[in-house]
């Protein structure tokens, strides 16, 4: 290719952003959402959170993208040059998010090597508390170094230097084209065989059972607005990164409700498999299923190899083949976060796509050692509420502020029509990306902080200070370093 930041085909793209979308937060976090948050009646908060707020938040974003063709900062710089700094801010906040997200991915590489002879033993809760990960809920706990947890870490970021480094068609795009359809097709065999397990129907009518009377209740639509604005990964980078490769006949807006309805389709087949298991454990053991379900994590690392113990020699073969689909989804949604602070270096910078990617994971890499700590899990869960709860909703305010309204979300109308044959934008669309989206993710914002203000304790407060100092000093010095190339302020736009 002669640009080796384009995709070789529109196909290549869809797969990379439903790779993007599908990771660990559909496998494990959204069965769980789902069952506290009222059964079968999160569904009313959730469609509505997929119309009012994905959709047209998902296709402002590839259309922004795609007319500017460069990473997000550089669009940032073109549309508003006195807001580089902020430019700077989204893709260094989804680079913290991507080094503790490669802690996930260690622990499940680690239980995938287990589950071939059920290492975790006769009780998965102590040896993951306990033997593994010799977990503390203080700072003290940092100076416990785990060089297990550190290889299996430090895997995960070489898998993601040897697929990001290459251009797109022969790393990303391919792996993409292999692994997102066989992860459909693992987790197809999953599920249908949960489904088989005694005691199945238990754990459905507990999911499907609804509970009207918690749609009264802010928290119900909190977490449904949530859990979309997560699993799609939206607002970022991600999307606008990879709608910025797309080749000129793209139909941007058939694209962004391909990847949504894979996405939603996945988490609830996904969702199935959890709780038949979860209903057949409830059988088995006699314990409720509400006693059963807990936080992700345990769902993964606790309740699974509890029932791949029971399933016996079929274990051998259900539980590999599990924590392997959890394993793909981790890197894919890994490699999509790695690459927003990726192009933008790159753009700015006149580096290599080999020498950016190779910095960045050996960065990302060293940094992620932290996590290889007793203290890991304990730090992991306060950078996700900063990460996620607080800077990446008021970035992504921000950023429709200025998409919607600076750029002028209208121009994209015609041309984004003229590009689709099934699907057209109208005033609606315009209504919610100028008025809507940046109302709901205001109130999401609040919802957030009111959870970081109720951690409260000085640990985590010492936690957030350090964060926010990285964000901040690392969003400046990238602003200040003067560029390396004459390109950086000479994007053109695709869209007239």
């Amino acid at each position: 290719m002669a640009n080796e930041n384009k995709w070789g085909s529109n196909i290549a793209f869809v797969l990379a952003m439903i790779g993007s979308a599908v990771g660990l937060g559909n496998i494990w976090r959204y069965p769980y959402v789902l069952y506290s948050n009222g059964g079968g009646a999160f569904y009313i908060p959730y469609l509505l959170a997929i119309i009012s707020l994905a959709i047209p938040f998902l296709i402002l974003e590839y259309g922004v993208g795609y007319n500017y063709q460069s990473s997000f900062t550089k669009a940032i710089v073109k549309l508003k040059p006195k807001f580089e700094f902020y430019g700077w801010i989204l893709p260094v906040v989804v680079f913290i998010m991507t080094v503790y997200y490669s802690t996930i991915i260690g622990w499940d590489g680690i239980y995938l090597f287990l589950s071939f002879f059920k290492g975790w033993g006769a009780d998965p809760n102590t040896y993951l508390n306990v033997n593994l990960l010799q977990a503390t809920d203080s700072l003290s706990g940092a100076f416990n170094f785990i060089p297990f947890i550190a290889v299996f870490m430090l895997v995960g970021w070489f898998i993601v230097w040897l697929i990001s480094h290459k251009n797109l068609d022969e790393g990303l795009g391919r792996v993409c084209e292999i692994f997102v359809p066989l992860l459909f097709v693992v987790m197809l065999f999953i599920v249908i065989f949960s489904l088989t397990l005694p005691g199945a129907s238990i754990g459905l009518s507990e999911l499907f059972n609804p509970d009207w009377s918690l749609l009264w209740h802010f928290d119900i639509w909190m977490a449904a607005f949530g859990q979309i604005f997560f699993s799609l990964s939206l607002g970022m980078g991600a999307g606008f990164t990879y709608a910025s490769y797309t080749n000129d006949d793209i139909d941007l807006i058939s694209s962004g409700l391909k990847v949504i309805f894979a996405n939603c389709a996945f988490e609830n087949f996904a969702a199935l498999g959890v709780f038949s298991i979860l209903g057949y454990m409830s059988l088995q053991s006699g314990t409720p299923v509400s006693e059963i379900v807990s936080q992700g994590t345990t769902l993964i690392f606790v309740a699974y190899p509890q029932v791949f113990n029971i399933l016996g020699t079929i274990g051998l073969v259900l539980g590999p083949l599990f924590f392997f689909t959890v394993y793909i989804a981790g890197i894919t949604s890994m490699l999509s976060s790695f690459e927003v602070l990726s192009i933008s270096i790159q753009n700015k910078f006149a580096l290599s796509r080999r020498k950016a990617t190779l910095i960045l994971c050996i960065i990302g890499g060293l940094a992620s050692m932290v996590y290889a700590t007793s203290a890991g899990g304990y730090i992991l869960g306060i950078a996700d509420i900063f990460v996620n709860n607080i800077v990446v909703i008021l970035s992504v305010f921000v950023e429709c502020i200025l998409f919607a309204w600076i750029f002028k979300a209208e121009r994209l109308i015609d041309f984004m029509n003229g590009r689709s044959k099934h699907f057209k934008l109208g005033k609606w669309w315009l209504a919610h990306v100028k008025y809507i989206i940046p109302i709901l993710l205001l109130v999401i914002w609040f919802g957030g902080l009111y959870e970081l203000i109720a951690l409260k304790t000085t640990d985590a407060v010492i936690v957030l200070i350090v964060l926010a100092l990285i964000l901040i000093i690392s969003s400046l010095i990238f602003t200040l370093l003067p560029a390396k190339t004459k390109e950086w302020f000479k994007t053109e736009e695709r869209i007239k």
